[in-house]
């Protein structure tokens, strides 16, 4: 098996409504994405994936709708709040239906992605420089 890595960065606000932590209140993060391409010994030609084509797909499908927006959950009555001040005010929103844990949005990510990459064996979603969260099949 030979996987192929591409990573993408973004950055985004969000909250965790419910959270006992400092999450609960407004932040943002740079967020890093790896993708990751996996193939069987039998692979055609001598490339998992070209990574050109790979970040390509990552940043049209992650980046160009999630960088500089912030992340709602539309379950959350203050998040959805939020977002409608945010959006009166021109900015970028993206609304999602479950909370915006870094464990969620691979999970997220992950589903968008298959649609679009043979062979995909993982996402990770780092939030800071040493947390991540990784969601494979």
């Amino acid at each position: 098996m030979t996987t192929v890595t591409k990573t993408v960065r973004f950055d985004a606000a969000h909250v965790l409504t419910n959270h006992e932590g400092l999450c609960k209140n407004l932040h943002g993060h740079t967020y890093r994405v790896d993708v990751s391409v996996s193939c069987g010994d039998g692979m055609p030609g001598d490339m998992v994936m070209d990574f050109k084509e790979l970040k390509r797909i990552a940043n049209e499908t992650i980046c160009d709708r999630f960088d500089h927006a912030f992340m709602y959950n539309t379950a959350s009555p203050g998040e959805t709040e939020i977002a409608a001040v945010v959006e009166r005010n021109g900015m970028r929103t993206v609304p999602i239906p479950f909370r915006s844990t870094a464990e969620n949005l691979a999970k997220l990510f992950f589903a968008e992605l298959e649609k679009k990459i043979a062979g995909l064996s993982s996402v990770r979603v780092w939030e800071t420089q040493d947390s991540s969260a990784e969601y494979r099949k």
